[in-house]
């Protein structure tokens, strides 16, 4: 995705370069090599967007020093608290910000609040760069009435739920119900749903957190509802996704064929993804099954539905008032072409029984301190290129950069350009001259207002009691999940 440009600020006298050619990277390191001075640098972000920015300034400056600090007490962002558990193959990135950490001229700095602990201008005085990568850790808001009864929940608070993220440990969703709505039709509303529906013993050998599991065993949803506000061919999910939902044991998909109607001819002229997630869409709608599928489907004790044109309205609630039992939705259709095609109510509704709702149409970033621009429609750090509008020396990186967009790879490009800029602009002289501090000054600092920093190292002592008590149930890791109990093992 091609980075924003926010052409009604003032950008000083910042030039607008791109990044070199890949053949000239060799002559680009050797020039910085030359410098005596130690550039001091810090990332605000362990997840991709952080690990992957640090990586391309150390390869390619043999002087920089990176230091990457993470508000909570162990690395990794989304990877760890976002990747669905049965998407194991997607962590193994993990391998590689291991390495990056394990470098000499780089230190990770666990359980230090940014705008908090240390604000951005006291990281501004302590480095020559100040990288800002630190994620969409809100969710876009429904914004109706009900969404505050209980059975509403985020897909983020879920995700991080069932994934171990310290803050939504305690969220014990209610799954007694039978019937379970997602809002949205991304790849984070089918990993929720097919979590929901995957038949416990299949996440037994996962990192999924043993209370999540616990849940997920007593679990009484037997249909899920994926619902969108466009119509088919707008779906943001992927084709792995799908597949993985159309192939899940033990459940049937609930496909209208009407939904597809003249689908066919409309995706002719659509790019070659979007096409091929399409056929296998309109395949598992209006094909009949073989007879095995045919036998597996109709055995089949869950199942799974797409509902288009449909905008949530209101979370109805139960007779008592206590808990939600469903959701009200505005039958919608398509106006405009193109970028410009959004959805419109048609004036009819329709209501849906359900027990549990999902809500999964965003996540969004927040400001993370008032001395920092921050763009709160978009939910961005207005920057060019990686450059934080009006402040020099400031860059940001990930989804507060650029919005929360894309995958993995994504974020390795983006994070690469943020870095590559930023060393354009130190060998151009725009980058504070003379020696800088970096962490001393900011170890003082929390030092005295009684923060206690965690190490890589103390992250592997982490890391190291996860994998043992993983072994004696036979997963891969049991997640910690209490900061206390994490501090009580490194003895603070």
């Amino acid at each position: 995705m091609a980075p924003r440009c926010w052409r009604w600020w003032p950008w000083l006298a910042w030039p607008r370069t791109r990044p070199p050619p890949s053949e000239s990277t060799q002559s680009f390191r050797q020039q910085f090599s030359t410098q005596e001075q130690t550039p001091q640098i810090c990332v605000v972000g362990s997840g991709p967007a952080g690990f992957y920015t640090a990586q391309h300034l150390l390869k390619h400056h043999s002087l920089a020093h990176v230091d990457i600090y993470e508000k909570q007490l162990v690395p990794f962002g989304l990877v760890r608290f976002g990747v669905a558990p049965d998407h194991p193959e997607v962590k193994n990135v993990i391998n590689t910000f291991t390495r990056t950490a394990h470098s000499d001229r780089c230190a990770f700095h666990g359980n230090v609040v940014v705008g908090r602990d240390v604000t951005v201008q006291e990281l501004r005085d302590a480095y020559h760069a100040v990288v800002l990568s630190y994620g969409a850790e809100d969710h876009q808001a429904l914004e109706i009435p009900g969404e505050e009864l209980p059975g509403v929940f985020s897909a983020r608070a879920f995700v991080g739920w069932y994934n171990g993220l310290p803050e939504n440990r305690e969220l014990a969703p209610d799954l007694s119900c039978d019937t379970a709505v997602v809002l949205g039709q991304g790849n984070v509303a089918l990993d929720v749903a097919r979590i929901l529906l995957t038949p416990p013993e299949h996440l037994e050998k996962t990192d999924i957190t043993e209370a999540a599991l616990g849940a997920l065993r007593q679990s009484q949803v037997k249909t899920v509802w994926i619902v969108g506000r466009r119509g088919a061919l707008q779906v943001a999910f992927t084709i792995k996704e799908l597949r993985e939902m159309i192939q899940l044991p033990g459940t049937r998909p609930i496909l209208d064929p009407a939904d597809f109607l003249g689908l066919q001819d409309r995706i002719k002229e659509v790019p070659r993804p979007r096409k091929r997630l399409m056929e296998l869409l309109l395949r598992a709608a209006t094909e009949k099954p073989g007879v095995a599928e045919a036998a597996c489907w109709a055995s089949a004790p869950r199942a799974w539905g797409l509902r288009f044109f449909r905008s949530p309205q209101q979370v109805l609630p139960s007779p008592d008032g206590r808990r939600a039992a469903g959701i009200r939705l505005a039958v919608t259709r398509l106006e405009g072409v193109g970028e410009a095609t959004r959805a419109v109510p048609t004036g009819d509704v329709e209501d849906l029984p359900c027990g549990l709702v999902l809500s999964s149409i965003g996540y969004k970033s927040r400001p993370i301190d008032p001395s920092v621009p921050f763009d709160p429609k978009l939910g961005v750090i207005p920057n060019m290129e990686g450059r934080v509008v009006d402040v020099p020396g400031l860059y940001c990186s990930g989804w507060v950069k650029r919005g929360p967009t894309g995958v993995i790879t994504t974020t390795m490009t983006d994070s690469f350009v943020t870095g590559q800029i930023l060393l354009q602009d130190l060998k151009a002289g725009l980058l504070p001259s003379g020696p800088r501090p970096g962490y001393a000054a900011v170890k003082a600092l929390l030092s005295s207002r009684g923060v206690w920093p965690v190490s890589f190292s103390d992250w592997e002592k982490l890391d190291a009691e996860e994998v043992s008590r993983g072994q004696g149930v036979g997963k891969p890791r049991e997640k910690l999940l209490d900061p206390r109990e994490m501090l009580r093992l490194l003895g603070r």
